[in-house]
């Protein structure tokens, strides 16, 4: 299966953000995004690795992709799909 094509419409960075503010961030730049759009999320490894992409799933929102930024950190693409 080839690899979806999609255009990010935003980028957040929250490497610098703890739980539960990395989702509280994220969240709110996804809210300003039209339905369909795709958000780019750069955050760190470990607790919001595991709890941001969860946590805009269980919204109901379509997690695209989750990969290495080269940085340490993560970039996770999201496609919002409901109204917050």
């Amino acid at each position: 299966m080839a690899k979806e094509e999609y255009e990010v419409a935003d980028t957040v960075d929250i490497t610098d953000q703890v739980c539960p503010m990395t989702f509280v961030v994220a969240k709110a730049a996804l809210a300003e995004l039209e339905i369909g759009e795709v958000l780019r999320v750069h955050l760190a490894d470990g607790e919001p690795m595991l709890n941001v992409p969860r946590s805009f799933r269980d919204d109901g929102q379509q997690v695209l992709a989750l990969t290495p930024a080269g940085d340490g950190a993560f970039d996770l693409d999201v496609r919002k799909l409901e109204e917050e």
